[in-house]
C-alpha cells in the first residue's frame, strides 16, 4: 500500500496544515484516500489544483490587518500597535518578522511538489470511445496536461517572492518520501535566478495566451513571459549585482550575481518586449479608466496578466475607510511624501515650497492622485473628506488619519458597511502597464537612448483618463532613471512594488530611514483651508535589512542553511 496524503487538499481555500517541529521543508500526511484513488478522480484532481490557487497571496491586509505600503514611504498605518510597525520602527529581526512568508510558501511549494509527483490517471475510456463525445474527451485531457504547468508557474512565482526577500533559498522542486528536509542547503542566487525563468520559459511553452471568460485568473503564457521579466529585472538590478552593504560575508554567491551585468539588462530589456509583444498580440491593453482598474471586476480588465481574485467581502474597506464613516478604521493612510511624488497635469514637479502650489495642493496634479488617494475636500462615499482638524475624518478623533490622507485605490467606496453588503476583490500580481516600465528601465540601462524607453515609457503617461506629458526630449541616461523610477512609484503605488524597488535600486537607507510627512489642515472657509506638512514618524532602516532574515527556528531545524548578512 502507498504511503496517503492529504485528501483535504481538495477544498478550495481551505487547506490545513499539521506542522510539527520538524520543520517546513518536510513532508507531512495524514490518513485519508491512497494516492492510486485520488489520481483516479477527476474532481479530487482538479479540487487540488483549485486549493493550489487559493494559496495565493493578496496584499490588502496581510501584515496584521494591515498592507505592506505601510512599511514603505507609501504610507503610515493608523494604529501604532500594528505588527508592520515593527518595520518602521527597525524592531524586527531573524525571531520577528511580520512578513515571514517563508513557512507558507514552502508549505504551497511542498503542495504543489506532491502534485507534480503523482501519476494522474483518471478514466475517460467512456468519452474516448465514444465518437460523439471526441470534443468533450480532447478538452479533458488538455485541460489535465496544463494543470501541471499552472501549478509550476505557481510555485516559481512563490520561488521568486522568497529570492526578493531572502537571496538564494533552498530550491525544492521533486518530491519523495525518502528525501531529507532537514538537510537542504541554500541555492546560490544565480541558480534560483535560472531555476525560476526556466520554468517561466517551460510554462509558456505549455499555456495558452488566453482563456476564454470562464477561465479567466489561470495561469497563461504571458503571466509566465511577465513573471520572467519582472525575475530578470531584479536580478539586473543594483542589490543583486552588490555585496558592497554586506562586507566579510562568506557566501556572497548566497546574495549576488556575478558576470556581466550588461548583459543581465539586455536579456531583462529582451524578456520584457518579448512579453510586451505577445500580449498585445493577443489583445491586452491598457486600462482606460485607471479607477475602475481596481475595482469589483479587476480580473476581466484587459490589462490584468494575472491577478488573486477573493471572494466577495468588506474586510478591505472596514479596514481602510475614515473612521468618519461608520465601521470605518483609518487603516493604511497614504503619505504626504508620496502626495508630493505625484506631478503637476504639465508634467512639473510639484513643489510645496511655491505658495501657488501649497495654496491648493491637490489642484491641476496628475489625475492618478485623485484616484488613489482620498484628499481632503474630496467626495468620498456621498460627501466631502474632512480631513481638517475637527472635522469628520481629522484629529482629534480617535484613529483618525495621521497623515492627513485616506486610500482610494482598490477600495469600494459603494459598499454599505452598515448593512454588511460585500463585493469581490482582486489582488493584481502582474499587468501590462508594469511590462512598459520594465521595458523602459531595462532598456535605458542596456541601451540608453533608445528610442523605444520614451515609447514605452508614454504609453503608460498617455491611458485614457490620465492624459500625463510624455518623457521629455534630451534627458541623459540618470535623468531618464528618476523619471522611470518616479512613474514606477505614482503608477504602482499600494500594489506592493515600492518596497522592493527602493531595495533593489539601493536606494532603502535614504528612502525607508527619511521621516513620513503628513499634512495638518487647518480649516478657513467652507471651500479655503491652511496645509502645514510636518513629520508624523520617525523611521528605521539599516543595510543589513535589504535581505530579511532566515528564521532563527529554521536554523535551528535545518543546520545546512547560511544566515543572511549582518543578522
Amino acid at each position: 500500500m502507498k504511503k496517503y496524503f492529504a485528501a483535504i487538499l481538495y477544498i478550495l481555500f481551505c487547506s490545513l496544515y499539521l506542522v510539527s517541529c520538524k520543520g517546513y521543508l518536510e513532508p507531512e500526511f495524514m490518513n485519508g484516500i491512497t494516492i492510486d484513488e485520488a489520481n483516479s478522480q477527476y474532481d479530487y484532481c482538479r479540487g487540488q489544483v483549485a486549493s493550489i490557487y487559493g494559496d495565493l497571496k493578496s496584499g490588502f491586509v496581510n501584515i496584521d490587518g494591515a498592507m505592506l505600503a505601510s512599511a514603505s514611504d507609501e504610507a503610515e498605518h493608523t494604529l501604532e500597535t500594528s505588527q508592520v510597525q515593527q518595520f518602521n520602527r527597525g524592531s524586527w529581526n531573524q525571531y520577528t518578522n511580520p512578513d515571514n512568508v517563508w513557512t507558507d510558501y514552502y508549505l504551497s511549494i511542498r503542495k504543489i511538489n506532491l502534485f507534480l509527483a503523482s501519476d494522474i490517471n483518471i478514466d475517460f475510456d467512456y468519452l474516448k470511445n465514444n465518437p460523439s463525445q471526441q470534443g468533450v474527451y480532447q478538452s479533458y485531457m488538455a485541460e489535465i496536461n496544463r494543470w501541471k504547468y499552472e501549478v509550476r508557474f505557481i510555485r516559481a512565482y512563490y520561488y521568486f517572492e522568497l529570492v526578493k526577500r531572502y537571496g538564494g533559498v533552498p530550491i525544492v522542486n521533486l518530491y519523495s518520501l525518502n528525501d531529507d528536509f532537514s538537510k537542504i542547503p541554500r541555492n546560490s542566487l544565480a541558480d534560483c535566478i535560472k531555476f525560476i525563468t526556466d520554468e517561466c520559459d517551460i510554462t509558456a511553452k505549455e499555456l495558452p495566451a488566453r482563456y476564454p471568460t470562464g477561465d479567466l485568473g489561470r495561469v497563461t503564457q504571458v503571466a509566465a513571459m511577465a513573471l520572467k521579466s519582472r525575475v530578470l529585472l531584479y536580478a539586473a538590478s543594483e542589490l543583486f549585482n552588490n555585496t558592497s552593504w554586506a562586507p566579510g560575508y562568506s557566501n556572497p554567491e548566497l546574495i549576488a550575481l556575478s558576470g556581466d551585468r550588461k548583459a543581465r539588462w539586455k536579456a531583462a530589456a529582451d524578456a520584457a518586449k518579448a512579453a510586451i509583444d505577445l500580449a498585445e498580440t493577443n489583445n491586452y491593453v491598457l486600462s482606460s479608466n485607471y479607477r475602475t482598474l481596481f475595482g469589483v471586476n479587476t480580473h476581466t480588465d484587459n490589462e490584468v496578466i494575472f491577478c488573486r481574485r477573493e471572494a466577495a467581502s468588506n474586510t478591505f474597506e472596514k479596514a481602510n475607510i475614515s473612521v468618519g464613516f461608520d465601521m470605518g478604521n483609518s487603516g493604511t493612510t497614504p503619505t504626504q511624501n508620496l502626495v508630493d511624488a505625484y506631478e503637476m497635469i504639465d508634467g512639473s514637479k510639484f513643489d510645496r515650497n511655491n505658495p501657488e502650489h501649497a495654496a491648493n495642493p491637490y489642484a491641476n496634479r496628475d489625475p492618478r492622485l485623485s484616484l488613489t488617494i482620498a484628499t481632503n475636500n474630496s467626495k468620498f462615499k456621498g460627501r466631502p473628506m474632512e480631513c481638517w482638524e475637527g472635522g469628520k475624518d481629522g484629529p482629534p478623533i480617535a484613529n483618525a488619519s495621521r497623515t492627513g490622507y485616506y486610500l482610494r485605490k482598490y477600495v469600494n467606496e459603494e459598499l454599505n458597511l452598515v448593512t454588511n453588503q460585500t463585493s469581490t476583490h482582486s489582488w493584481v500580481i502582474l499587468r501590462l502597464a508594469e511590462l512598459y516600465l520594465n521595458y523602459a528601465e531595462a532598456l535605458n540601462e542596456a541601451e540608453p537612448g533608445n528610442s523605444d524607453i520614451k515609447a514605452y515609457f508614454d504609453k503608460v503617461r498617455y491611458r485614457k483618463g490620465v492624459n500625463m506629458p510624455g518623457l521629455p526630449e534630451g534627458l541623459n541616461q540618470s535623468q531618464t532613471r528618476e523619471r522611470i523610477y518616479n512613474e514606477r512609484r505614482v503608477e504602482f503605488a499600494f500594489e506592493d512594488h515600492r518596497l522592493w524597488d527602493v531595495r533593489r535600486w539601493m536606494i532603502a537607507p535614504s528612502v525607508l530611514s527619511s521621516p513620513i510627512d503628513g499634512v495638518k489642515i487647518t480649516k478657513i472657509s467652507d471651500n479655503q483651508f491652511k496645509f502645514d506638512v510636518s513629520v508624523v514618524e520617525s523611521r528605521t532602516f539599516l543595510p543589513k535589512m535589504y535581505l530579511y532574515p532566515i528564521s532563527q527556528n529554521e536554523l535551528y531545524i535545518n543546520k545546512s542553511l547560511i544566515q543572511n548578512p549582518l543578522w
